[in-house]
């Protein structure tokens, strides 16, 4: 009877989720980026990505990705992941700004809103244009405090994540992985 060689196991599919996001992380982690980097990228990240002017952040995002030195993959799937956050964001933005401003609550009708930009944008943007600067306003004053937030919910974990990493590259290999500072 010819022996046949056992079948290998079949290969897992791993999720969106795992694919769009962990994994990307997790490979920076491999190429020596700190884990305290990849939690500012992604405090950063979210606060340009939660700017309260539709169309802006992609490009925010990029900046001040570059100006900091951020990893900007990361920066850009943050930016994508904040997208269902975007509209109530803005929302809350242009409430906190009124309130800032002691300023009548403005009904905004997005259809309308968005016929008058194409009809006429200067209206618009004379209609408009001083509710985006407070709502702004709003978003500059609560960006440290999202910041720092964000920061240092995310860092732990990903000190863990780095830890696992080590851990599971040392018991692997056995070549010592490359020491990352941890303050």
């Amino acid at each position: 009877m010819p022996e046949t060689a056992p079948t290998p196991p079949p290969p897992r599919v791993s999720s969106f989720w795992k694919r769009r996001v962990v994994e990307p992380i997790v490979h920076q982690l491999t190429q020596g980026i700190t884990p305290e980097k990849i939690a500012l990228t992604l405090a950063v990240g979210s606060a340009c990505a939660l700017f309260p002017i539709i169309g802006t952040t992609t490009f925010l995002c990029l900046i001040v990705g570059i100006a900091l030195r951020l990893n900007q993959p990361i920066i850009q799937i943050v930016n994508g992941l904040c997208v269902p956050l975007h509209l109530p964001v803005i929302l809350g933005l242009i409430r906190t700004g009124e309130w800032l401003f002691r300023e009548p609550k403005t009904s905004l009708h997005v259809r309308y809103m968005n016929q008058m930009f194409w009809d006429d944008p200067g209206l618009f943007f004379q209609q408009y244009g001083l509710i985006a600067l407070h709502a702004s306003a709003a978003w500059a004053l609560l960006l440290p405090i999202w910041i720092i937030g964000v920061y240092f919910i995310f860092l732990p974990v990903l000190r863990e994540v780095d830890r696992m990493r080590t851990a599971a590259a040392v018991k692997t290999t056995d070549v010592p992985p490359p020491a990352h500072p941890v303050p």
